[in-house]
């Protein structure tokens, strides 16, 4: 490696360290009385994240597809502690769905000061088959839904300097197996509200964007879609869904969980030689 290179590698890796150990604290207080609209929140990360703004005394918006579930979820809420809490149903598969949920959201609280980007459509990890329609479907539900509430919710989110809030996935940093159409839409992701970030700090609009990548997490879905196929670890639901909560409130950039993908990330990009070998060595191809 030239000179020029090694600096700068050397510069990257203590950037890295740096913006991990030198967090924003994070004080619950900020999040009294916040006004949060919550998508994909019936279940898994997204309940979670519902249990904890209760907590914090949150005032919030759920919305996902199965309203049963919702109403579950609003009746645990509100014996946490929420403040104000509403819910309305909403297949984001549709493309009018996405505006009608930030309009109801901001009709009901008046503003927003978050939007957590959190549903995902129904995922398949298997390898690549031809099956163009269910990428369709997974674009739309997973990236192009993100970008029409993005879109809704600016114009408010400008206006009471508020945060976006996206949830991705390391499959959005590093192409892994069995997740093809899943891993493109976390890309997509990943470019547009990065480059979104850029231009909004050059309009010189104050309004974060806080991109979370997570690894393999303990939820009912993650479990059963990887039995057998992956040699992982998952990590908490529970400490994943408040991570994504403080990294949101103190307008991290990006925040990773577990922590130390931060450092798988930077070493698949500082060294690419035998990487894809070690990829798949946590991988069960022989498992259909």
């Amino acid at each position: 490696m030239k000179p020029i290179g090694k600096v700068l590698c050397a510069t990257g890796i203590i950037a890295v360290h740096l913006a991990f150990f030198w967090k924003d604290s994070f004080n619950p207080e900020r999040l009294s009385g916040a006004r949060v609209l919550l998508t994909g929140a019936s279940a898994g990360i997204g309940g979670q994240m519902a249990y904890h703004y209760a907590r914090f005394g949150a005032e919030i918006v759920f919305t996902a597809r199965r309203e049963a579930v919702l109403q579950k979820v609003v009746e645990k809420c509100l014996t946490l502690g929420a403040k104000k809490i509403f819910y309305i149903p909403a297949d984001t598969s549709f493309p009018s769905e996405p505006e009608k949920a930030v309009q109801f959201a901001v009709q009901k609280l008046g503003g927003l000061d978050y939007l957590v980007l959190n549903h995902i459509g129904v995922t398949s990890f298997q390898m690549w088959d031809g099956d163009m329609e269910y990428t369709h479907r997974l674009m739309q539900v997973n990236f192009f839904s993100y970008v029409s509430l993005a879109t809704a919710a600016l114009p408010t989110l400008k206006k009471n300097k508020g945060s976006l809030v996206v949830v991705s996935s390391l499959t959005g940093k590093i192409p892994t197996p069995f997740t093809t159409s899943y891993s493109a839409t976390k890309f997509a992701l990943d470019g547009f509200f990065s480059s979104l970030r850029h231009e909004l700090i050059v309009q010189k609009r104050n309004v974060s964007i806080t991109l979370c990548i997570l690894g393999l997490i303990d939820t009912d879905s993650a479990l059963e879609n990887t039995r057998g196929k992956v040699h992982l670890t998952a990590s908490s639901a529970p400490d994943a869904a408040l991570a994504i909560i403080q990294g949101g409130a103190t307008h991290m950039q990006e925040v990773f969980y577990p922590w130390w993908l931060q450092h798988v990330c930077c070493l698949w990009v500082l060294f690419p030689k035998n990487r894809d070998q070690v990829l798949q060595s946590y991988y069960n191809y022989s498992r259909p």
